[in-house]
């Protein structure tokens, strides 16, 4: 498929993709769910279907120091630190009665370090944020006032689809890093694994980028080249009405991105025009194993964010269920 933009402007690019794709007014001027409103009871209640074994996985990352980051913009990994400890305890210097200890520990993180959800007040698109409010009204020194994180901690449970692109496209199951999904690259794989995608769906991208990171070492995978979503497929993020996207690297969409001087542009029009929550650094090998071994790639999911007030984004343990 030839890229059917300038690559040299970004710019008016992405100005005819926010026309074509905004979902502003949608749900009303005081909307703060977004896509999420795909997502109904109604969807929950059919999402309990694709439970059939029982089978349980966790799609998170550790959230540790041996993690991805390397500083870019002060994103540092996990830092854990012991309050109390087992040691403290044996010693009797915790100052408790009757024998009685205990252990307790803290953590230092950006909340965007690991596997998490990019919430509605992530990104912005000349001054203006999800359903077209001033960026400056909404997120401030205090956090995102109005689209903040603990505003969708109910909304991430229901049916999700796993399209494993590296298995389905690429070679030993990994995509290369620069290769862009495309619309017909999905509804290839769709196509093979036989399954449908449509309103309220989670869908979860396997690029294998994460499978081939752990073999070979972390490297560039927080920031640098990567497999991801085209540009061009804004338009079928809106059109299927999915309720969110996450995928097993860092950005989510292609890197290098397919502008000579662009930076996560898709990002632009997906959160402040479409309204899509993003996860990204998913752990979806595990999963994807299942799936290409008893051909279903639905699955029952819950990923709550934890609630920090005012968060843009926020770290969570994503759970899948078959």
């Amino acid at each position: 498929m030839t890229f059917p933009f300038d690559r040299d402007d970004p710019e008016s690019a992405i100005a005819e993709m926010a026309s074509r794709c905004s979902n502003w007014g949608r749900w009303g001027p005081d909307d703060v769910r977004g896509t999420l409103n795909h997502l109904d009871d109604a969807k929950r209640r059919e999402a309990a279907a694709s439970v059939r074994r029982g089978a349980v996985f966790s799609l998170a990352q550790a959230f540790d120091m041996n993690g991805p980051q390397k500083g870019w913009r002060r994103r540092t990994n996990p830092v854990h630190t012991m309050l109390d400890t087992g040691t403290d305890a044996a010693a009797g210097t915790q100052g408790f009665p009757h024998g009685i200890g205990g252990a307790d520990d803290v953590v230092s993180m950006p909340l965007q370090c690991s596997t998490q959800w990019d919430g509605l007040g992530h990104i912005f698109d000349h001054g203006r944020a999800w359903n077209g409010r001033p960026s400056g009204e909404v997120v401030t020194s205090d956090g995102d006032l109005v689209t903040g994180i603990e505003t969708v901690a109910d909304g991430f449970t229901g049916r999700a689809v796993l399209l494993d692109a590296g298995r389905a496209l690429g070679e030993d199951g990994e995509l290369p890093d620069g290769f862009a999904l495309t619309e017909q690259h999905l509804t290839e794989v769709i196509a093979q694994q036989g399954v449908q995608v449509g309103r309220g769906d989670i869908v979860l991208v396997r690029t294998g980028q994460l499978t081939r990171v752990r073999r070979d070492g972390w490297g560039d995978y927080a920031g640098g080249p990567a497999p991801g979503l085209s540009f061009t497929t804004a338009e079928w993020l809106q059109r299927t009405e999915i309720a969110a996207i996450a995928t097993d690297t860092w950005g989510f969409e292609v890197r290098p991105n397919e502008f000579h001087d662009a930076f996560q542009p898709l990002h632009q029009i997906a959160i402040p025009h479409i309204g899509l929550f993003i996860g990204e650094m998913w752990d979806l090998d595990a999963l994807a194993a299942d799936c290409c071994a008893d051909g279903r790639y639905d699955c029952f999911l819950t990923a709550a964010p934890i609630p920090v007030t005012g968060a843009v984004g926020a770290p969570v343990n994503p759970i899948a269920v078959k």
